[in-house]
């Protein structure tokens, strides 16, 4: 099983800390490294192999399914369950997620461990370890990410089709046609709060969709997603309704110009920083520098937004197996917004497109 193969990396990464175990609580990762879906669940990960799962007793059903290879520990109180357990099975160097616990939490933590009996454990934190993990997809992720593309892709598709994308028509409407879309072809649910942003409201990068109503002549701009087995898509497309004014085209096509030139950039070993650069070149010698103002990309996985971040401020390298948009736009106040973004897989050659709608610019 994949979820085996991904707790004994981490179990290397414990023992290569000089750890005994480590207490897994942020739920995402609990569900990475078993399977697990449920809403309460925790894991113990010994070096020696001896892992321990923690939930109550609502799923214990569910966990014989789900996690079926790991000893099963059913206690309402579930971290403090495994912390006790693991004092009680000789755990002298324990790692936890400090990203995940709260200074409550950690001081919780700290009293059990106290109250358990037996040596107290030195708790060392992990930081992100697993988070680091899911950077690099393995074959089954991609195909839920590529499976997740797909439904976005043939949501919008229909949508078009059907011309649900027309003057008249509000931004919520447009909105709630596409959620309900990417439901109908299997999504488990929207990847995020979709966008859609009409004319001036284009110009708004993350703009919540209202009741503005489209218009002839406004440029169109849709961020939307599916989910499936709990993987994110993740895809931006600016439309034209009606005739396409210069000044869009133009700004269109240098966008366009930019996402090309981020796509060629993900390449294995090539710094976050340099493919962001690569993009936001294009716009800035085009004199638009200002209008481009967020990152680049960023990872997408059982999150939407997971490592590795790609912008400015980014760090580390690429690898193969990531999974990463590349984004970027125009925005002009009070006139419109450009942003043209894909969902990609970085492999040793170039990279794999998932969303596979066209760039080309749509006129409705």
């Amino acid at each position: 099983m994949r979820t085996a193969e991904r707790r004994n990396a981490l179990r290397a990464t414990a023992a290569a800390r000089g750890l005994d175990a480590v207490l897994v609580t942020n739920l995402l990762n609990v569900r990475y490294l078993t399977g697990f879906t449920g809403s309460n669940g925790a894991l113990l990960v010994r070096t020696d192999g001896a892992d321990l799962f923690g939930t109550d007793g609502r799923y214990t059903t569910q966990a014989g399914t789900q996690v079926p290879d790991v000893e099963l520990l059913v206690d309402r109180a579930t971290v403090a369950g495994l912390a006790t357990a693991a004092v009680r099975r000789g755990v002298g160097r324990l790692g936890y997620e400090s990203h995940d616990l709260t200074v409550d939490g950690l001081a919780g933590l700290e009293k059990v461990l106290a109250d358990a009996g037996g040596t107290l454990p030195e708790l060392t934190s992990i930081r992100r370890a697993v988070e680091a993990q899911r950077a690099i997809k393995d074959d089954d992720e991609i195909e839920s990410l590529r499976r997740a593309c797909a439904v976005a892709d043939q949501a919008l598709a229909e949508l078009a089709a059907e011309g649900a994308l027309r003057p008249g028509r509000t931004e919520l409407q447009v909105g709630r046609d596409l959620d309900a879309r990417m439901l109908v072809l299997g999504a488990e649910a929207p990847s995020f709060e979709t966008i859609v942003a009409a004319g001036a409201n284009s110009a708004i990068p993350h703009h919540r969709p209202d009741g503005t109503e489209l218009r002839d002549g406004d440029l169109l701009k849709l961020d939307f997603g599916a989910t499936v087995d709990g993987y994110h898509s993740d895809m931006t497309r600016t439309v034209v309704l009606g005739h396409a004014a210069d000044w869009q085209r133009e700004i269109y096509e240098l966008v366009a110009a930019s996402q090309a030139a981020g796509r060629a950039a993900l390449v294995v070993g090539t710094d976050v920083v340099a493919v962001d650069s690569a993009s936001r070149d294009v716009i800035a010698a085009a004199g638009h520098g200002d209008h481009f103002t967020h990152g680049l990309g960023h990872g997408v996985g059982l999150e939407i937004h997971e490592a590795p971040g790609i912008g400015p401020l980014g760090a580390g390298t690429l690898a193969a197996g990531m999974a990463v948009t590349v984004e970027p736009g125009v925005y002009l106040p009070g006139h419109g917004g450009v942003r043209i973004e894909d969902t990609l897989i970085v492999t040793d050659d170039a990279p794999e497109l998932l969303t596979l709608t066209s760039k080309e610019l749509l006129v409705l």
